[in-house]
Order: C-alpha cells, then sequence, then structure tokens
C-alpha cells in the first residue's frame, strides 16, 4: 500500500469519526434544529467514507472538504456571544472538542490528497 493510500483510509476514519459524533450528539439533543443539523450533517460525514476509500476523485474530495470547513466554521461561530446564528454563544464540551479535532484533521489529510494527487498528474 502506497502512502497516498493511507491518507485516503485516515481522511476515511477521520470523517467517519466525526460523523459519528454528531449523529450521536444529534439523537441526544432536545433541539430540533440541532438534531436535524447533528443526525443529517453526521449521516454526510459518515457516508464520505466511501468517496474517500474508492477514491472517487477532486470534485468528491472539494465538496467534502467544503462541506466540513462549513460544519467547523459554524461552530466557531456559535461559540461567539451574540452570534448571527443563534444569537449567544454556545458552550465548549469536550465532545465538540473531539468532533473539531477529527474535522481539521480530515480538511488537512483532504488538503495534502489534492496536492499529492495533482502532482502526480502533472
Amino acid at each position: 500500500m502506497t502512502k497516498l493510500n493511507y491518507l485516503f483510509y485516515a481522511a476515511a476514519a477521520t470523517t467517519a469519526f466525526a460523523g459519528i459524533i454528531h449523529v450521536v450528539l444529534g439523537i441526544s439533543s432536545n433541539n430540533l434544529n440541532n438534531q436535524i443539523l447533528f443526525v443529517v450533517g453526521g449521516a454526510v460525514q459518515i457516508f464520505w467514507v466511501i468517496p474517500m476509500v474508492r477514491k472517487w476523485g477532486n470534485v468528491w474530495y472539494g465538496i467534502g472538504l467544503g462541506g466540513t470547513v462549513v460544519f467547523i466554521a459554524i461552530w466557531m461561530i456559535t461559540r461567539i456571544p451574540d452570534n448571527f446564528i443563534t444569537g449567544r454563544g454556545g458552550r465548549i464540551s469536550d465532545n465538540g472538542i473531539l468532533t473539531e479535532v477529527f474535522q481539521i484533521a480530515f480538511v488537512g489529510i483532504v488538503i495534502a490528497i489534492l496536492i499529492l494527487v495533482n502532482r502526480k498528474t502533472h
């Protein structure tokens, strides 16, 4: 197995872990909006294991990267007091930090994959 293959599996693992945490948090939430966002978003993150492991191509990697960056931005914005999404600053939980670590790792790994894949084709 090449080093690049390990990156694909690492990306798949990080998005799967973040997705699983999101689904669990969504199911346990008492807020319908959070339930929908976390369960649907988490399910999409879990699905994203397939494009990464099957190496579907740059478009798929870019979509996964963009979606994850949006999830990170939503988390960051909703921690700020009086933010435009919730109107209040959310608490920073251990589960939230763990999820963000996996998502940031996914972003870094996918950027590395895009660089290496595009370097090989040019």
